[in-house]
């Protein structure tokens, strides 16, 4: 599958996290994104520095501005179970924008033609990195990062399709 791109509709798909009851809920990404802008982002994984130390903190720090300039939700997503994604987000306490989300078996990050084939390294199937700016379900940017590098898909980057 190719992967998803600009004028290109988000697909719909399931995932999943903890309420703030603790509670293991699924949700559809149509209903966070129908009649919205949003920013989706994937990470290769929680916890491992890229992601941690400057991909995820990006979106964190610029969340206002996003959200000044019309942006309805941000959402993280990764291919972990919500286990691992309650505990990666319990890491931001200052964070009260970015959803993180979990595809655990990767079935919306192949929806997405996003998968990265890491079994090389002991990783198994994970999400390339990337960030994709919606609106109404309509991807307008779709950038996409090759192999593990970090260049195009920050929160700068973003900033500027939106431009």
């Amino acid at each position: 599958m190719a992967p998803i791109a600009v004028g290109d509709s988000l697909p719909d798909g399931s995932l999943s996290y903890f309420d703030a009851e603790d509670k293991l809920q699924q949700i559809s990404i149509h209903s966070l994104a129908a009649g919205k802008q949003v920013i989706l982002f994937g990470v290769p994984g929680a916890f491992t520095p890229t992601c941690s130390l400057k991909h995820v903190p990006g979106f964190i720090e610029k969340a206002a501005e996003f959200k000044s300039k019309g942006i309805n939700e941000i959402i993280c997503i990764s291919v972990n179970d919500p286990f691992v994604m309650k505990a990666w987000a319990k890491t931001y306490p200052e964070n009260k924008d970015v959803k993180f989300l979990a595809d655990g078996s990767a079935t919306y990050t192949h929806t997405l033609g996003l998968q990265l084939d890491l079994s090389e390294k002991g990783l198994g199937t994970r999400s390339k990195r990337f960030a994709l700016l919606v609106d109404n379900l309509k991807v307008k940017a779709a950038n996409i990062e090759q192999g593990g590098e970090f260049t195009v898909s920050s929160a700068d980057d973003i900033l500027k399709a939106m431009l």
